[in-house]
């Protein structure tokens, strides 16, 4: 058992966060690095992040889940991507498809409430997303947009093909700024784990029932392209939004790696975790980096941090801290 000095705790004194010295949210940020709870979990977030875009030799991986482009964090992502700071997006269906419907509506979401009468929206056809409204007319559009696109892009109604490739092609043929389109320019893959589980795959459903299109899509293929992404890297680093099936995707490469080329890898080496979840109930969203260490998702050296805060709080302030540090903004 190791033992301490009383020395050993009584290192470094609080110091009050003093907001005469703020000049931007970089300078909030580094004076909240001497305080305590989130708030200091947020500092050290931003110097891993940091880290993270400004190595290039680091292979920088986002998770996305949770309704983050409903709630207006699209062009977050977006900027991010723009600028580089990311190399891949692991999403859920369902940010990809409110990344198109904002894209085909110039902008489709509506401040809402939830304090209403949820009987009287689906009577008018109002989906509600907490306190965040999208009219069923707007998936109409989008939906429509998406006919277009397909027809454009393929000459046979036999579609085989893999998720991130799909989206890849989706994003060529998108005008507006976008998630997608961003994507497709900067060359960075979207991938979709549980593609079936959006509004997306339902429309193509819907165009395979009434328009004779087959579409088969490889799931397994986009694990195998991933993992070739991260062969050719000498780092890596996530910065996760959530959990859910996006986080654990990503995660899960290092032990298939392990067991498939039988070369050590000691998993991801920086991480940067935004996400309300609790271990204790067992569920992967909540669970600590610490056990992902036991399954070689994480290297033992591994540098990390997890925030634990609304994403929608806490990510605008991380993402515009980052650019201001990096001067690009």
């Amino acid at each position: 058992m190791n033992t301490h000095q009383k020395e050993h705790y009584l290192i470094k004194k609080v110091k009050p966060f003093d907001t005469k010295k703020v000049k931007n949210v970089n300078d909030l940020l580094i004076g909240l690095k001497n305080c305590g709870f989130q708030g200091r979990n947020l500092s050290i977030a931003l110097d891993i992040l940091y880290k993270m875009v400004t190595d290039k030799n680091i292979l920088t991986v986002l998770t996305l889940s949770g309704a983050l482009v409903p709630a207006g964090m699209g062009e977050l992502i977006t900027l991010l991507m723009e600028y580089n700071l990311i190399d891949v997006l692991v999403s859920t269906g369902a940010n990809i498809t409110h990344d198109l419907v904002d894209a085909a509506c110039n902008i489709g979401h509506f401040v809402g409430s939830p304090n209403v009468d949820d009987d009287e929206l689906f009577r008018f056809r109002i989906n509600r997303i907490y306190d965040i409204f999208l009219p069923e007319d707007n998936y109409s559009i989008a939906d429509k947009k998406l006919f277009e696109i397909i027809q454009s892009l393929y000459s046979t109604k036999n579609i085989h093909t893999t998720p991130s490739e799909f989206l890849r092609q989706i994003g060529s043929k998108i005008e507006q700024r976008s998630i997608l389109s961003m994507a497709t320019e900067k060359n960075i893959p979207i991938f979709v784990p549980a593609f079936s589980d959006s509004e997306l795959s339902l429309k193509l459903l819907k165009y395979t029932y009434y328009e004779g299109y087959d579409f088969q899509f490889d799931i397994l293929e986009d694990v195998k392209k991933l993992a070739n992404i991260i062969r050719k890297s000498e780092e890596y680093g996530t910065l996760i939004i959530g959990g859910g099936v996006p986080r654990n995707w990503a995660q899960q490469i290092f032990p298939m790696l392990d067991e498939m080329d039988k070369i050590e890898r000691m998993g991801y080496n920086y991480s940067v975790r935004i996400h309300t979840a609790t271990e204790y109930d067992g569920g992967l969203s909540g669970s600590t980096f610490s056990e992902a260490k036991s399954w070689g998702k994480y290297s033992q050296e591994s540098r990390h941090v997890s925030v634990w805060c609304d994403a929608t709080i806490a990510l605008p302030i991380l993402i515009t801290g980052l650019l201001q540090r990096l001067e690009i903004i």
